[in-house]
């Protein structure tokens, strides 16, 4: 087999690091960055990764090429980029690596969230980045897995088929062809609004973790949370951004799947609404809930989630009270202003465009 596309990872968390040992153990070249050295001290001084999995999948030892913690050195040899990082560190990523980037190479942010490759195009060009250099974003997340060690992870589950798009979505088939031979698990996502507003843990992770406050607090987040913590009233929230969500999508042309087309997609489960739906779904069970409210469920999947989608809507004339309701708790919780903090159309430079302006910018790169 083949394996002359070059990777480097971005982020050696638990995902990244379970990124970067498989495609090694797949006889690609990698490269491992993190920004703070000593986090991936072990691993260099190893030269490589462990790897755990569950039925059947990868295992063994993921010899990397590189470790290190300079980005010109980790994007030097690069035809790859995968940023396997917070959404919320994806603006400090491109500024990072504006200085550096070479015409024909490709990023991949898993995921994006929702507008993650809208928000890293208009850095690179803030920058004043002249590469050509394609930008995509997965809907989600490959991999389910978690850090054994320092130099260790554990892979439970390699999902089956991800959507991705590029932006623009003229580019997208370059881009799945690039990452055929590691992942063909990758699908035409049509475009970066469909995998950004398809993205439902702005649905499910800030309402729930806010909505069960008290009892995470209390109990450090010994319960499940995704059975103990929806209840009817907590899947009718639930119910009405999903709604919200949808309505957003349809303004901007775009039939996005809802949260009980998901659960049977991803998870082969239904039920007469939400909740039956979430409680029928055996992989829930289990999952404890957040140890603390400060996590990414509300630091990350606010700002870089629900906010931009909420923001969406309101730009293009959605009603989102039940989104802003939520925002506002979590501003009101953190005590910060998750609005100012988040990705808007003004801070995306998308204010000005209508939304045919705007999808024939995602769709084709012509902005009017």
């Amino acid at each position: 087999m083949s394996t002359t596309t070059r990777y480097t990872v971005i982020g050696a968390g638990h995902g990244g690091k379970a990124m970067a040992a498989h495609l090694a153990l797949m006889g690609f070249q990698v490269t491992l960055y993190n920004r703070t050295s000593g986090h991936v001290a072990a691993i260099a001084a190893r030269g490589g990764i462990d790897v755990e999995s569950y039925d059947g999948g990868p295992r063994g030892f993921g010899q990397l090429a590189l470790v290190t913690s300079d980005m010109q050195e980790a994007l030097a040899g690069a035809d790859v980029v995968m940023v396997v990082v917070p959404s919320s560190a994806h603006a400090a990523i491109a500024v990072s690596a504006a200085p550096y980037f070479r015409d024909g190479q490709i990023v991949v942010l898993h995921p994006g969230r929702t507008c993650g490759a809208l928000e890293f195009a208009k850095v690179l060009a803030d920058r004043s980045c002249l590469a050509d250099v394609t930008v995509a974003e997965a809907e989600t997340f490959l991999y389910a897995s978690r850090s054994d060690g320092p130099a260790q992870t554990r892979i439970f589950r390699i999902k089956e088929a991800v959507p991705l798009a590029a932006l623009p979505a003229t580019r997208t088939q370059r881009v799945l062809e690039a990452l055929r031979e590691a992942y063909p698990q990758y699908i035409d996502g049509v475009n970066v609004l469909h995998t950004g507003l398809n993205n439902m843990g702005a649905i499910f992770h800030p309402a729930l973790t806010l909505l069960n406050a008290g009892r995470i607090e209390s109990t450090h987040g010994d319960f499940q949370f995704y059975i103990d913590g929806v209840t009817p009233s907590v899947a009718g929230v639930l119910e009405v951004l999903d709604r919200e969500r949808v309505t957003v999508a349809a303004s901007l042309g775009i039939r996005a799947r809802t949260a009980m087309d998901w659960l049977e997609m991803a998870y082969n489960t239904s039920g007469a609404n939400l909740n039956e739906a979430i409680h029928n779904q055996p992989g829930y069970y289990g999952i404890k809930a957040p140890s603390t409210l400060s996590h990414r469920y509300i630091f990350e999947d606010v700002p870089m989630s629900l906010v931009p989608i909420a923001a969406l809507g309101q730009h293009y004339g959605v009603s989102v009270r039940g989104m802003d309701s939520i925002i506002q708790l979590a501003c009101i919780i953190h005590k910060t202003d998750y609005w100012r903090r988040g990705r808007t159309p003004e801070k995306l430079g998308l204010a000005q465009l209508s939304v045919s302006e705007l999808t024939r910018y995602v769709n084709e790169g012509v902005r009017e």
